[in-house]
């Protein structure tokens, strides 16, 4: 095997790590989210579970950050929170995630 091969191989690694990161971190992020936002909502128990959950399973393969926010901005519009207020929330909760997959929990 070759220097470049050993190289590609190592980035090919890489790129399939960060992407197993990135789906885990918006994950966690979408439940915190969510949980937050069923709050807000007056959401409890079952009900709340399943819109956290809803923001975590659905088009998996599509989602990105800015369908979520909407999404929830949407939602949170009736209530008074604007998408500035679930931007914020959203960007504490990324951290968050990370800092928590990263430290292993």
């Amino acid at each position: 095997m070759t220097t470049f091969d050993q190289r590609e191989q190592g980035f090919e690694a890489k790129f399939i790590h960060d992407e197993e990161l990135r789906f885990k971190v918006m994950a966690r992020c979408n439940k915190m989210l969510g949980n937050w936002a069923a709050a807000q909502l007056g959401l409890t128990g079952d009900a709340a579970a399943a819109y956290a959950d809803g923001l975590v399973t659905t088009d998996l393969e599509n989602q990105t950050l800015e369908v979520t926010l909407q999404k929830v901005s949407q939602d949170l519009a009736n209530k008074g929170i604007s998408q500035q207020q679930v931007a914020m929330r959203m960007n504490e909760f990324l951290h968050a995630a990370l800092k928590q997959i990263e430290s292993g929990q």
